[in-house]
């Protein structure tokens, strides 16, 4: 079983920086790919960024993209979303998710989902 929980959140200024941690505490070893996804207020769950297995591939959403990063530590079992430039619409709870497919960008895709953790960005 996989069992997923991500920490790092807190709140911080705008272009501030984060690094948010997902830990895969399960016993179950398999090449998950691991996503990052965010809910705002009143919004959609939205695709973050992910990664897969061994680390060589990575995807990001448009909005994020050159700003975030997503890496992995196998040996520790976690997987880090490293967030610079922070601005105030990337306030949301982060969630990080755990599938075998390969639409990395749909939360269909996903069988395990962490509890969340917020980030919050002030102007």
């Amino acid at each position: 079983q996989v069992r997923l929980a991500e920490s790092g959140g807190g709140l911080v200024q705008a272009g501030g920086s984060l690094r948010l941690s997902c830990v895969d505490s399960g016993r179950v070893v398999r090449p998950y790919t691991t996503g990052w996804f965010r809910r705002a207020p009143g919004k959609e769950r939205e695709f973050v960024a992910a990664i897969n297995w061994s680390g060589t591939d990575t995807d990001y959403a448009n909005s994020v993209r050159g700003r975030f990063s997503i890496s992995r530590d196998t040996a520790k079992n976690t997987v880090y979303l490293q967030m610079a430039s922070l601005k105030p619409e990337d306030t949301a709870v982060y969630y990080c998710a755990a599938g075998l497919g390969s639409a990395v960008g749909l939360p269909l895709n996903y069988d395990y989902w962490g509890q969340g953790t917020q980030v919050t960005v002030s102007s």
